[in-house]
């Protein structure tokens, strides 16, 4: 207990002596104590205040006398102050009605000076406003005259210049609020022009790339006529003295040719003339300035890209006419046209690179479009304009600086069509001529007649010079119409090698490549179905062969043609000559082959029609009237080779090669003809009889063969075509088998040609008939033993049958 009270004394103190925000700590220290702390804490506090309040009365009981002593002072001053407020108020209210009229001129003279300051600030400020308001007038009369270009630097010039002196006031604030809406305003419109632009040359490409062609072709026939003009000028020089006329015609002429070209310019619109450009020019300034050229730039390859596709894309029926090929170059050179012009009249919104990339994918485009719709063009005129407008749209394109290479290449190609539809008119050309023709040599009555035909077709023969008139040329009359026929397809020919560039040593050799394909293919080819026709008789296959030794003969001149027209000479150039020797060579061949051929079914036909009774017991004593009949039509048909006109020494070397080749042929058909008709397997039975009758058919042959139908064999050559059938009837008719079996196989043997196989054949077919009939009863006499023989020979004649097999 004694040890609490000194803590409690000091808690107390510090409480005293504490600011109260730090009495928490401390009366805390008293609940922290031992048990019953607080009841005696609570005790010692009360006695505390008991003390302080003691003190408190002892000082008051201590001051009590002064403080009455204040409030007596205080109460005698009240009267003088309220007699003081008085005498100030009424002093107030005088001073108050004094200074009424001063206050009314001083307030007077602030109102002016705050009006004049205020005057002032205005006139300042509005001096500030004046030039942003003017210059946003003049903005909006810009965008009024559509001067978009002019009201964006006029933005620029607000917007850096007048509007940020300016940008406390409200309506400089709505001006700000305004300027991008203006700008995006402004790049609306110009986009809208410059579709509008878009559209335009869209529809305008096809005209503006028809007068990029006129003008280059008329530069091209203006630079022609200038050359023409100056090759006449130096041969001129050379031919002084008469040729005074021709210089002033030739200066007429060029200067017409100047005053036309003049005329055409004046008359021929230009693109800038057809096209307003400065919807382009204005948009490009508009987005460049907004910072946006690339977006533009960009915007405007990509519309001209998908313009280029539909361009590039023709029409399904385009290669019907000449029409549609010219207005798709037409656009085509219109759209490249106004790049090139917006390449040179601008800077970055296209490029080289990018003209370059553009014209290379249209080039494949374009080659591939020609190279399909050429190939439905069976119209040579119409692929010879089609050739005209690819060089003219070549050459305008090159002339903006386009690489055109690959046309000119493209134009080989489509030359190679051209030359097949000139094949394939030609072809109807030539196969009219021949079936017009009469297969007759050509009647010349007169002078005047035989230089018609000599102006047509290069013939020259002395002796048929030396003959009078009326008189016979020994070609019909399709071998001149032939001939020119191959000059007019070489004209057309060169229609196409003209204007493509190229060296005359290369036109020569197109020339010359073209005409060997018209005459080792369409010519020959008309010429081998001709051959083939079945009204082409042995006479007119004769005429054939003299017409194509005429046109062989033709073919250096020809040749000639072509140097000329060309001016290459043959000796100084390698030059491709001409094949029409291999070609009318194979026609001849052809011919000869048919005619041997014509024989030989009108022989099987005479053959087929033969009757003969092969089980007669003896012969006619005459010749079968068919095998007559055929004589008769082979002699008529050689006599006719033989009369053929013969003027030329080589005609008639040829025909009558012809003739003999076509008489051996005939007669070795005949000959095998008869030898099958023996030995046909159809035929079971011969009688001795008709051996006989077959006999003497067989001599009306080997007659014939001796008369000399066709001039010229030597010897017994034609005879010999029937030795097999000789040997093998003389072997039956003398019955002379001895000397057959014993001499076979030797070269002296009498029926050397005789086969073993044939004699067998034969043999069987009369043994046969020889059990029927008994027709070897005149063997008789002899004995029954020659029945026996002739088994015997039978024997012998397998047995050599067989070793031939076997050794085979």
């Amino acid at each position: 207990m004694a040890e609490s009270l000194p803590e409690h004394d000091r808690i107390l103190q510090e409480i005293e002596s504490t600011d109260t925000a730090c009495v928490g700590p401390t009366l805390r220290s008293v609940y922290d104590d031992q048990p019953n702390a607080h009841q005696r804490f609570m005790e010692k506090l009360d006695a505390c205040i008991r003390n302080h309040d003691r003190e408190i009365e002892k000082m008051c009981n201590f001051h009590h006398q002064g403080f009455v002593d204040a409030i007596t002072e205080l109460l005698k001053v009240r009267a003088d102050a309220e007699k003081l407020k008085v005498q100030v108020t009424d002093t107030n209210r005088r001073l108050q009605d004094a200074g009424k009229e001063v206050i009314a001129q001083t307030e007077e003279i602030i109102r002016c000076r705050v009006q004049q300051r205020n005057i002032t600030t205005v006139v300042e400020k509005l001096q500030l406003c004046l030039p942003v308001l003017e210059m946003y007038s003049k903005l909006k009369e810009q965008m009024n005259v559509k001067r978009y270009y002019s009201a964006l630097k006029t933005m620029e010039q607000l917007e850096n210049l007048y509007l940020p002196r300016v940008s406390q006031y409200r309506f400089c604030q709505i001006m700000i609020e305004n300027l991008p809406k203006l700008r995006e305003e402004i790049k609306e419109i110009s986009m809208s022009d410059l579709k509008d632009f878009l559209e335009s040359i869209r529809k305008h490409s096809d005209r503006i790339g028809e007068t990029a062609m006129k003008q280059a072709q008329q530069q091209k026939t203006f630079n022609t006529s200038l050359q023409k003009q100056n090759n006449v000028n130096y041969g001129r020089n050379m031919h002084l003295g008469r040729s005074r006329i021709l210089e002033s015609k030739n200066e007429i002429t060029l200067k017409r040719t100047f005053e036309e070209d003049d005329e055409h310019e004046e008359e021929v619109l230009t693109a800038q003339d057809l096209v307003d450009f400065s919807p382009v020019y204005r948009c490009l300034h508009i987005y460049s300035v907004l910072g946006d050229g690339e977006i533009f730039e960009n915007y405007y390859r990509k519309q001209r890209r998908k313009q280029a596709r539909l361009v590039l894309q023709p029409q399904s029926s385009m290669h019907e006419t000449v029409e549609g090929y010219r207005r798709y170059f037409s656009q085509i050179v219109g759209f490249f046209v106004v790049e090139d012009h917006i390449l040179h009249v601008t800077q970055g919104l296209v490029t080289r690179t990018y003209t370059d990339e553009l014209w290379n994918m249209a080039l494949s485009k374009i080659i591939a479009v020609l190279r399909t719709h050429s190939s439905y063009c069976s119209d040579p005129d119409l692929v010879l304009e089609l050739k005209n407008l690819i060089v003219v749209f070549a050459d305008t394109l090159q002339g903006y600086g386009f690489p055109v290479n690959r046309l000119f290449d493209l134009l080989f190609e489509i030359r190679d069509q051209y030359n097949e539809t000139l094949l394939k008119k030609w072809s109807v050309l030539f196969r009219d001529i021949f079936e017009a023709d009469n297969y007759s040599p050509i009647p010349v009555a007169n002078e005047e007649e035989y230089k018609i035909v000599i102006s047509k077709f290069p013939f020259q023969d002395p002796e048929l010079d030396k003959q009078s008139f009326p008189k016979k040329l020994p070609m019909s009359q399709s071998v001149p119409q032939i001939y020119i026929q191959v000059k007019e397809f070489i004209y057309a020919s060169l229609k196409f090698s003209e204007s493509l560039h190229r060296s005359s040593t290369e036109i020569d050799d197109m020339l010359r490549k073209s005409t060997n394909l018209l005459l080792t293919r369409t010519l020959s080819s008309c010429l081998q179905n001709l051959i083939k026709k079945p009204h082409i008789g042995l006479t007119e296959l004769v005429q054939i062969i003299i017409n194509t030794t005429h046109l062989e003969q033709a073919c250096k001149y020809l040749e000639d043609f072509i140097s000329n027209i060309t001016n290459i000479s043959q000796v100084t150039v390698h030059t491709a000559r001409l094949y029409g020797l291999s070609t009318f060579k194979d026609a001849r061949h052809a011919a000869e082959g048919e005619i041997y051929t014509k024989l030989n079914q009108k022989i099987d036909e005479f053959i087929q029609i033969a009757d003969y009774d092969w089980a007669m017991s003896e012969s006619d004593g005459r010749a079968s009237g068919y095998l007559m009949d055929l004589i008769n039509f082979l002699r008529s048909t050689f006599q006719v080779f033989t009369h053929l006109p013969n003027n030329n020494n080589d005609h008639a070397a040829m025909s009558g090669k012809v003739a003999q080749t076509a008489c051996m042929s005939a007669c070795q058909h005949l000959s095998t003809s008869l030898m099958q008709m023996l030995l046909d397997n159809e035929l079971k039975q011969i009688s001795m009889g008709a051996i006989q009758q077959f006999n003497l058919d067989v001599i009306q042959c080997e007659l014939f063969a001796s008369s000399e139908p066709v001039p010229g064999f030597q010897g017994d050559t034609l005879q010999l075509a029937f030795i097999d059938l000789r040997q093998l009837l003389d072997l039956f008719m003398v019955w002379d088998w001895s000397t057959y079996l014993a001499d076979y196989g030797q070269a002296t043997s009498k029926y050397l040609r005789v086969n073993p196989s044939t004699a067998l054949t034969l043999l069987e077919k009369m043994k046969d008939s020889s059990k029927k009939n008994n027709i070897f009863a005149q063997f008789r006499k002899n004995d029954r033993d020659k029945q026996k023989l002739i088994e015997t020979v039978v024997k012998q004649l397998r047995s050599l049958v067989n070793g031939m097999s076997q050794h085979t």
